[in-house]
């Protein structure tokens, strides 16, 4: 990889980290108001009761930040790749973030293991701060992997085996973080509606985290990122040793007169 390249590539790092520290900023100022509003004592469980229309616009919010974070992510991308780890790189930093603002302007959480709702879509998840963080780092690290084998000249590909290992270890995180609404949905039979979604937790106080689950769908995770670093070394040697072999074929056929 050329200087220029590297510069390129450390001024879209920059730059993407600066955006994301930014929405990370927003993020927790919307969340500032609404606890301003209906946790003037500070924020905790059980919920308190939400007006329909701010639940509704939550909801909208998230998933617009979604979009916000992904198309970044296509935008600064020049491969498949790295638009998809930029995507990753830019949620981890602004998740990050977002607790720290949080802390810095409200002192909360008062720990990591401090409950939270973490996301609303499409179901209510909840969990400790640390849970998100550790898997925000894990997407910062992947991101950080593919530039370093790129910067090696290694074409990274992610394959469906890839994407399977992945899409499992986090499904499996993301089952901790809402199978306490998912109980509380079915053994109340509470209303699926969702502006409605929130009731659930009225009367619901988070005692156990399955760190055991987390555990195994981190290391799911960290396992995906060791298959693709091993596959892609994989196929260069093979291309590499591809290519010496015909060259040395080529060698050994002395032209006739």
């Amino acid at each position: 990889m050329n200087n220029n390249h590297q510069t390129n590539m450390t001024k879209t790092i920059v730059w993407l980290t600066a955006f994301s520290i930014a929405m990370g900023f927003l993020e927790s100022a919307v969340v500032i108001y609404i606890r301003e509003m209906y946790y003037p004592a500070g924020f905790n469980f059980p919920l308190v009761d939400i007006k329909r229309n701010i639940v509704v616009v939550e909801l909208w919010r998230e998933l617009a930040t979604i979009i916000m974070l992904a198309a970044i992510g296509y935008l600064t991308g020049k491969t498949k790749a790295q638009r998809f780890v930029f995507f990753l790189f830019s949620f981890g930093v602004w998740d990050i973030f977002y607790y720290i603002f949080l802390k810095i302007f409200l002192n909360w959480p008062a720990s990591v293991f401090t409950w939270d709702i973490l996301f609303l879509l499409p179901v209510p998840w909840i969990g400790p701060v640390l849970a998100p963080c550790l898997v925000s780092l894990s997407m910062i690290g992947l991101t950080f992997l593919v530039l370093w084998l790129e910067s090696k000249n290694y074409e990274v590909r992610f394959k469906l085996k890839h994407h399977l290992v992945l899409a499992g270890g986090c499904l499996i995180i993301i089952g901790t973080f809402v199978i306490d609404y998912l109980q509380l949905l079915f053994l109340g039979k509470n209303n699926l509606a969702p502006e409605k979604m929130l009731v659930v937790f009225k009367h619901y106080e988070p005692t156990h985290y399955n760190w055991s689950f987390f555990v195994i769908g981190f290391i799911t995770i960290t396992y995906g990122g060791y298959m693709l670093w091993k596959d892609t070394v994989k196929i260069k040697k093979e291309t590499y040793s591809s290519i010496q072999k015909n060259s040395t074929t080529n060698a050994t056929i002395i032209p006739k007169a």
